[in-house]
């Protein structure tokens, strides 16, 4: 209405100062500055909605909706029961409020009400002074509903034991289905607590896939029961302290873990590194290892000896009965960095003889294909670096992550065969790459460049030219949080907070209707809560107000 009066005023003053020598001229001015009005407030109103990521479409109500402990929690049926515990939990931790579940409502009432529509992720939200009712079709709907009423609830004034929250009329929907966290533990190991805080932190923001980097050089972190080694033995060390104690997930960890992830509408993926990168297993069972160099040692699983794809097998076959996503990462990536010693290995020399394979690369497709079918016998879909875009696999089974961005030629052949992408490229999507010209610790492209707020903001799937016209088989984004510069959990909070809230805004937004200045504003309310949480962000509006913490790495593999 501001914004209304405001032109109608300096029209009306343009009228009494300036001659006109036409009425018709003076009122078509009068109704285009009318129509200008009319559509600015929308988009206004949409901006200052405080939700991040940005929905769809958002307008402002009127009145406030009160969240009292007299208020009431109601699910149209058993089914949302979860969902309403969970936004239950989540007001009495964040709001310190406890809105009671009933089926028969009093008072207010949060309405979570069942819709038609085959968006399992869309939902709506309307809301006035008396109820708030979100709407959606599937359970992720609704969660994503629940996540933007509490968004609005945790940001609204609070007066004693009650929450007055603005009325909004939202109608969403997410540009992408896979919208991800990559974490790196097996170069330091952070334990179940500060994984469910990441977990909490991305059900907040919409983020919707737990990729979890388990096995790699430095540690094995994941319980295989029939290889208790790979534990006991693989788990010691990590990027800081070679000789740290033996640190892993027991299976009734992991159940533990992927449950809590399950009622915040996660998946969890996890990542059995191979056929490089293999140094922790190779360690605790060194029969099946396929060598390395002086600087990678024990980096290879050995493709040559056929035992290795049993033993491998083995553990996917645990790894599948832990995680429901039926989906597994192979790894896959940066093999030749320990395979020298393929050209001089008997069983791997007779391996090329009997299949036809002319050199190390072929024999590495051979091994990803072999271990593709163990995964997919185990009913899994099969995930790998985009490395293995060169591998035959099938198209409706495979998904490529594109991590380097100087290696569009790999992104263009996955396509070209049909594979399934998740952008993660390493600008701007290395979360362990400085986020601004100050900081020293922490990674950086040959040229300098690295990934501040705004690039990972901005990215945009289109503007790349290998991936235009195959929108069809993007799922979406993923940042990665590699480890070798995180050495606790400060330090981590460091450098995926606020980029996460950015993250997430790339992942669900209309491209078109970003604005990296609103966004900003949203975010800056964020802050509090990060607080709140003993999270120590980097403050992109005082960036001396928490210091990196840490120490340069001097050995990336990649």
């Amino acid at each position: 209405p501001g914004i209304f009066y405001y032109f109608v005023r300096r029209l009306q003053e343009g009228s009494r100062y300036t001659h006109l020598k036409s009425s018709a001229l003076n009122m078509k001015k009068y109704l285009l500055a009318v129509a200008i009005v009319f559509a600015i407030i929308p988009a206004v109103a949409q901006q200052n909605c405080p939700v991040i990521p940005m929905p769809v479409k958002a307008q402002k109500g009127s009145g406030t909706f009160k969240i009292t402990a007299q208020s009431t929690i109601s699910p149209e049926d058993t089914s949302l029961l979860p969902l309403a515990a969970w936004l239950q939990e989540e007001l009495l931790r964040r709001c310190h409020i406890n809105v009671p579940l009933q089926r028969q409502p009093g008072g207010t009432v949060i309405l979570l009400k069942k819709a038609t529509g085959t968006n399992a992720e869309a939902y709506t939200l309307s809301m006035n002074k008396q109820t708030a009712t979100i709407s959606a079709a599937a359970k992720e709907g609704m969660f994503n509903g629940i996540v933007s009423l509490l968004q609005l609830a945790v940001a609204a004034p609070a007066s004693g034991n009650t929450l007055r929250v603005p009325c909004w009329n939202i109608t969403d929907a997410p540009q992408y289905a896979w919208r991800g966290v990559m974490l790196d533990e097996s170069r330091y190991f952070f334990g179940k607590e500060k994984v469910k805080s990441i977990l909490n932190w991305m059900a907040f923001y919409k983020l919707n896939r737990f990729h979890w980097h388990l096995t790699d050089m430095p540690g094995w972190r994941l319980e295989i029961k029939k290889y208790p080694l790979l534990t006991t033995v693989g788990g010691i060390g990590n990027i800081a302290d070679p000789k740290a104690p033996a640190a892993w997930y027991t299976q009734d960890d992991i159940r533990e873990i992927v449950a809590y992830a399950k009622v915040r509408c996660i998946d969890i993926i996890p990542e059995i590194d191979m056929p490089g990168h293999a140094g922790a297993a190779n360690r605790a069972y060194p029969a099946f290892d396929g060598g390395g160099t002086a600087k990678y040692p024990q980096f290879t699983f050995n493709p040559g000896r056929e035992g290795t794809y049993a033993y491998l097998a083995d553990i996917l076959t645990e790894t599948a009965q832990l995680f429901p996503a039926q989906l597994i990462h192979l790894g896959g990536d940066e093999v030749t960095f320990g395979n020298a010693g393929w050209d001089q290995d008997t069983g791997i020399i007779r391996l090329k003889q009997a299949h036809g394979l002319k050199d190390r690369k072929q024999v590495e497709d051979y091994f990803i294909q072999r271990m593709a079918d163990t995964v997919l016998r185990l009913h899994n879909k099969v995930m790998a670096w985009d490395e293995i875009a060169t591998a035959t696999l099938p198209a409706d089974s495979t998904i490529v992550c594109w991590w380097r961005h100087d290696k569009p030629e790999n992104l263009a052949m996955a396509f070209q065969k049909g594979y399934s992408v998740v952008m993660c490229p390493r600008l701007p999507f290395y979360f362990d790459f400085v986020q601004d010209s100050s900081h020293k610790i922490g990674r950086r492209w040959k040229d300098g460049e690295f990934n501040p707020l705004q690039s990972v903001y901005d990215f945009s799937a289109a503007a790349i030219p290998a991936a235009q016209g195959h929108e069809s088989h993007i799922l979406g984004v993923q940042a990665c949080l590699w480890s070798e510069t995180i050495h606790s959990n400060n330090r981590l909070d460091f450098l995926l907070f606020p980029r996460i809230a950015a993250l997430a805004e790339t992942a669900w937004s209309n491209p078109a209707a970003k604005d990296f200045n609103g966004f900003k504003t949203r975010l800056k309310a964020q802050l509090p809560l990060y607080e709140k949480d003993h999270i120590y962000y980097f403050d992109i509006f005082q960036p001396g107000k928490h210091v990196e913490s840490g120490k340069a790495a001097s050995n990336y593999i990649d």
